[in-house]
């Protein structure tokens, strides 16, 4: 089975990552950090007289120059108005830097801790920092990078697995029909949705990607940018039942519609994103299982118990996309 740039890390060493920062004008000092990253190859380097930067080598294959591009300058334009997004620095006007087969980039190193859910102040200010971001997202589309849609994330991830045998012998008949009523479910949502709009997203935005130091935030990581619904940047940071999610609905949403309103209709999407979500990650740990990393991060992957799970999982959310769905008040 033959699965694209799962093997492409092996001859990344870390001599080849300073020679690379040389390269392009950093002085190195020898400090060097691994940091948590799977997807891409990313580390903190000490630099000479100067602060720390991060370099994040792209995983071969994945996304095209002019989508990798595309990111890097939705993010220059929104750093450019005072919304703390980390973006790539440029070196003689370039933030793509090349080193043997690989492509990376360079951006300033920004530390922090994850946000806390239950600060309503912080929510608060995510919301209103989401609605600039989405502010500058609808004045123009992209052109590179995708549609986080049902083909993409639930027909394409679906297929793969069952396609590439993932899916255990015993459990491929109950998988199969759970995902048909599943993608039945979502398709409901999104025909009570309506005719929402699609804008540039961050596409990734949960509380992984948010640092905060002291007072100020860090908004980080948008390799995953993509064109969606706006509820997209918001649901994953609702956690617990029902009853939990609304009032930290309502707290972002409030600081949300001080810069921008809301289409109370996306609220239909949340499960069915959510569903997607949970197709596409299974697909993506399944697309990367040759990686040694990813075996060695995830070893419950690709078990019976996972797959018992994840079906399991599949059902709970065909129930709660029969639910109504969260409301906002106004």
């Amino acid at each position: 089975m033959a699965i694209d740039g799962t093997l492409a890390y092996q001859d990344l060493q870390p001599d080849d990552i300073l020679d690379a920062l040389e390269q392009v004008g950093y002085r190195c000092d020898g400090r060097f950090l691994t940091l948590n990253s799977y997807e891409n190859r990313v580390y903190q380097v000490g630099i000479e007289d100067g602060d720390a930067v991060v370099a994040k080598f792209y995983r071969p294959g994945r996304w095209s120059d002019e989508a990798i591009l595309e990111e890097h300058s939705f993010t220059q334009a929104l750093a450019e108005q005072e919304i703390p997004v980390v973006a790539p620095l440029a070196t003689d006007g370039e933030t793509l830097h090349r080193f043997d087969e690989f492509r990376f980039s360079v951006s300033p190193c920004r530390g922090g801790r994850a946000p806390e859910l239950d600060d309503k102040e912080m929510l608060g200010q995510l919301g209103r920092l989401l609605a600039r971001i989405h502010l500058h997202g609808e004045t123009a589309a992209f052109k590179h990078r995708p549609t986080i849609d049902i083909e993409s994330y639930g027909d394409d991830s679906v297929d793969f697995l069952l396609d590439n045998d993932f899916i255990p012998y015993d459990s491929i008949d109950v998988y199969e029909g759970i995902v048909e009523h599943l993608l039945d479910s979502v398709e409901a949502c999104y025909e009570r949705a309506g005719a929402t709009s699609y804008i540039r997203l961050h596409g990734d935005f949960h509380p992984g990607n948010v640092l905060v130091n002291r007072d100020r935030l860090h908004i980080v990581d948008l390799d995953d940018a993509r064109t969606g619904p706006a509820i997209q940047d918001l649901w994953m940071f609702l956690s617990g039942d029902k009853h939990e999610q609304q009032p930290q609905l309502q707290t972002l949403l409030d600081g949300y519609e001080e810069f921008r309103r809301f289409d109370a209709r996306e609220l239909n999407l949340i499960e069915a994103l959510r569903s997607l979500r949970l197709l596409y990650y299974a697909a993506w740990l399944a697309r990367r299982w040759e990686d040694p990393a990813f075996k060695f991060a995830f070893p419950w992957f690709n078990t019976g118990r996972f797959w018992d799970e994840h079906i399991l999982s599949l059902r709970e959310q065909i129930s709660l996309m029969q639910e109504p769905p969260l409301t906002v008040l106004r």
